[in-house]
């Protein structure tokens, strides 16, 4: 059977500090099972596409924590952007990926949203199939006049009010939350700098004014060049093809053609063989004429498929690269000795023998597993802080306001770097302490168990201390 999983795609009102995005993933991988399959960042929009799956709960609970995280560090009365935006997260999709419904995806919406509303102050309007008017299922209703029109009519027009949250704006604006199916983002860029040629072809091949189904377009001047910007909300009835091939027929009429386009996330594979099979005119083609399909399905029935598209921790810590480094191996370190702490309580659980710690063992077995899952997090934690640390050094530093800058985000970026190292360094010491118990009063025959722990705990406290230290001397090094 599948497990639930369900795919969500934040949009944040964000691209040109690299460190403010690592912060925002960084938040969203801090819950176990979540894993982000791509992130795509556009300079121009200002804007960056975070694509992540998982269980429903672990989803929503990413979700929230990047909305907050988002809300902290983005504010929407210094953004500026070519796309149209009202917040600094501003759009939450939920999408059913297997053993999930659509109807799900929509309590979670709303739960979402109440949560958002109520905890952080966000205004939340629910869209799509969450909505709760028919004029708010179109996302571009929701964002008529963007942050600074709805700003301005929030508190005194009634048809703006959100559904959560307060009927006013801070500098975080307001977010959308809702469910609906797989959209494909897909923009074209013209032979022309002209935006009104982009505005008039986005007008003619968009459902709203009288062009295809399930085609949302805009024109927008991107890079120096034209670009018509889209949503495709259901590749099955209106084929990616069929909408390039119209977009041609249209530039043409203006003397200009298409120089390239682009994917912003994720495509699902059919959609490629589709246009491969018009363009190609196979009439008579099956997907089982795909070479990688074939083997799939062979390698599948013989129970020999490998995870080759997973790299596994070990695998990138030995890459080339320098995150994850050091700090991640004292984390995964520490995760491992928190284990065999809930190992060694489990094994006396139960056991007539050591009937009167069993209590004890209990509270040691719920306080570890607590402690691993936040401990397997910072692995992920410590590679994205340092990420950003490195991130700050590509900024600028030409004039003064660009070295000012540079000096905020590089103090924000090393304070964070310092804070994991030494939150985990915090949590080894206290999985070290229950070590200690379970040798002390725990099964005897898990014994070594137990100092396995504690060696392992040791030494994840500490490489993360001087991890911390580290940390701070890169940053004395670039002030001095």
């Amino acid at each position: 059977m599948p497990s639930p999983l369900i795919e969500c795609v934040p949009n944040f009102s964000e691209a040109r500090r690299p460190e403010v995005i690592e912060s925002i993933q960084a938040a969203i991988l801090s819950v176990r099972a979540v894993r982000v399959l791509d992130r795509h960042s556009d300079l121009d929009h200002n804007r960056t596409v975070i694509t992540f799956v998982g269980p429903p709960e672990a989803v929503e609970q990413a979700a929230f924590r990047a909305i907050k995280c988002a809300a902290e560090l983005i504010n929407l009365d210094q953004h500026t952007g070519e796309h149209p935006r009202i917040g600094a997260t501003d759009v939450v999709p939920f999408v059913p990926v297997s053993d999930v419904s659509m109807a799900e995806c929509i309590e979670i919406a709303r739960r979402l949203g109440k949560r958002v509303g109520e905890e952080l102050g966000i205004p939340v309007y629910l869209y799509e199939e969450a909505a709760t008017r028919p004029d708010r299922q179109n996302l571009e209703n929701l964002r008529r006049g963007q942050y600074e029109g709805l700003k301005s009519e929030i508190e005194t027009n009634l048809e703006r009010a959100p559904d959560f949250g307060p009927a006013r704006l801070g500098p975080a604006g307001a977010t959308v939350i809702g469910a609906r199916a797989f959209l494909i983002a897909y923009n074209v860029y013209l032979t022309t700098d002209e935006v009104a040629i982009a505005e008039k072809i986005a007008r003619a091949i968009r459902h709203s004014s009288g062009g295809l189904r399930y085609v949302k377009a805009l024109g927008l001047l991107v890079d120096g060049r034209a670009q018509v910007s889209m949503n495709l909300t259901d590749f099955r009835k209106t084929a990616v093809a069929r909408v390039q091939e119209l977009i041609r027929r249209e530039a043409s009429r203006y003397g200009v053609g298409i120089h390239h386009s682009e994917l912003v996330g994720l495509i699902p594979e059919d959609a490629l063989v589709e246009a491969a099979v018009w363009h190609l005119q196979l009439d008579q083609f099956k997907s089982e004429q795909i070479l990688e399909k074939r083997l799939a399905t062979l390698q599948n029935a013989e129970g020999t498929q490998e995870a080759s598209y997973s790299t596994t921790f070990l695998d990138a810590l030995a890459a080339g690269t320098a995150a994850p480094g050091g700090g991640s191996a004292a984390a995964y370190a520490g995760s491992m000795a928190a284990a065999l702490v809930a190992m060694v309580a489990r094994l006396t659980i139960g056991k007539r023998k050591y009937v009167q710690v069993e209590p004890q063992m209990k509270a040691i077995l719920e306080r570890a597993e607590d402690l691993r899952a936040k401990l397997n997090a910072a692995v992920q934690e410590d590679a994205s802080a340092y990420k950003a640390v490195m991130a700050t050094f590509q900024l600028p530093r030409t004039t003064p306001d660009e070295v000012s800058a540079f000096e905020a985000a590089l103090e924000s970026a090393t304070l964070k770097a310092a804070e994991v190292p030494l939150e985990v360094a915090r949590m080894a010491v206290e999985v070290l302490e229950l070590a200690y118990q379970v040798i002390e009063s725990g099964n005897i025959n898990a014994i070594s168990d137990g100092g396995s722990a504690a060696a392992l705990a040791g030494a994840a406290e500490g490489c993360r201390s001087q991890c911390a230290d580290q940390h701070r001397q890169l940053e004395r090094q670039d002030s001095g």
